[in-house]
């Protein structure tokens, strides 16, 4: 028997939404292909970034793109490995969306660090000392089994095999976030990251981005199709999506403390905590990625509204979280010469940088995530991956 006998179809919308959707994510993608263009014959002195902060708000949607792609991958683990009965319909769909998710996201990557013509360069030279390295490997193993993940699905003679390629793509998926954590917290040069406890910080990010992720788009498609949600799955991906949450502000809260028992990192973290980056973190981060979320999710009825903003509250506190790491970890001063006091400087330990991303950085970023959609909406209307109604 196979292992999921739901009935699937490909995408077929009857609201108006999905059509002024596709045109706004086009849009999109247009404007993000003339950043780059503008970016790439320019060069990167027309954005915000610098010799200090060379790793800008690109890098925050491209990083955010990539954590979400692994968390995303949530609903088919758990019905294919942990046998979760009632999220087995919506595996094909976590698939693609984390196979779209992550394509969004390298495309940033690629087209925000410069020459992106000598890809194929770093695709065909290794050097494994460099976590860099290993990351590129892990990307593409990741879309590799999502692949055969998603044929497994959809192949009703190798259906038998799903949970243990679903196995395989849980492991991996959780050695690539360990991987993109890693990328920050071996930067011994950085005070504000050079912790271990980014690893699990950044597992528990991609569990709430893909979750929440996920959640909307799926009832998006409901919506499109004007077919109803099961009550009992929208309860339980909000429960899952509030302890998801939890973990993270817990890992979060968890590397500031570390950082602030080190003597040497407390002047850096007391930069971090107030001011403008505190803001992020205390006003975006906790009180809106995690109390409002909390608040949503555990009181009252879970209903789809609640739902719905709760996943929405808990991405732009996710992203907050992100942009504070990525972003506020350069622009804190640098101790270049450990244990010796420097007279004079006016390089990367000359006070705090200053960083305002430009239009170009925000057309960029929000173009990948418009391919990342358009991708991933294109795919629904080829495959078969909606599940009827009655069987979700």
């Amino acid at each position: 028997m196979p292992l999921d006998p739901a009935q699937y179809r490909t995408l077929a919308p009857k609201a108006a939404s999905y059509h002024w959707l596709l045109v706004a994510l086009i849009t999109t993608m247009v404007i993000g292909i003339a950043c780059f263009w503008q970016i790439e014959h320019a060069g990167h002195e027309i954005t915000g970034m610098g010799n200090r902060v060379v790793w800008g708000l690109p890098h925050v949607f491209a990083i955010g793109l990539i954590v979400a792609a692994s968390g995303a991958l949530n609903v088919a683990s758990m019905a294919s490995v942990f046998g979760v009965d009632r999220y087995k319909p919506w595996a094909r769909l976590s698939v693609v969306l984390a196979l779209a998710l992550l394509a969004g996201g390298l495309l940033i990557l690629v087209l925000d660090l410069g020459r992106p013509d000598r890809l194929v360069v770093a695709l065909t030279h290794w050097n494994f000392r460099s976590i860099f390295s290993w990351n590129i490997l892990l990307y593409n193993g990741f879309v590799v089994i999502g692949l055969v993940y998603l044929w497994m699905m959809l192949e009703r003679r190798f259906n038998r095999y799903v949970k243990v390629v679903g196995s395989i793509a849980l492991a991996w998926r959780l050695i690539l976030t360990t991987g993109t954590g890693s990328i920050f917290g071996w930067l011994v040069g950085r005070n504000a990251l050079d912790s271990a406890m980014l690893a699990p910080l950044f597992i528990a990010l991609s569990l709430v981005l893909g979750t929440a992720i996920f959640v909307v788009v799926m009832v998006a498609a409901q919506r499109w199709l004007r077919e109803p949600i099961s009550a009992e799955l929208v309860q339980s991906l909000a429960q899952l999506l509030g302890w998801f949450v939890l973990a993270l502000v817990y890992f979060s809260v968890l590397h500031h403390l570390t950082n602030l028992y080190v003597a040497e990192h407390a002047d850096m973290e007391r930069s971090l905590l107030s001011g403008f980056y505190g803001l992020l973190f205390w006003g975006g981060h906790v009180m809106v990625g995690t109390l409002l979320v909390a608040w949503l999710v555990f009181t009252g009825s879970a209903s789809v509204g609640r739902t719905v903003w709760a996943c929405i509250a808990a991405t732009i506190g996710g992203l907050l979280l992100l942009y504070s790491i990525v972003i506020g970890s350069q622009v804190v001063p640098q101790r270049l010469f450990p244990g010796k006091v420097v007279i004079g400087s006016d390089f990367g330990d000359a006070g705090l940088a200053q960083y305002s991303p430009t239009v170009w950085e925000w057309g960029l970023g929000f173009g990948g995530l418009a391919l990342a959609l358009l991708l991933f909406l294109l795919v629904m209307r080829i495959l078969p991956l909606h599940p009827q109604v009655g069987k979700s």
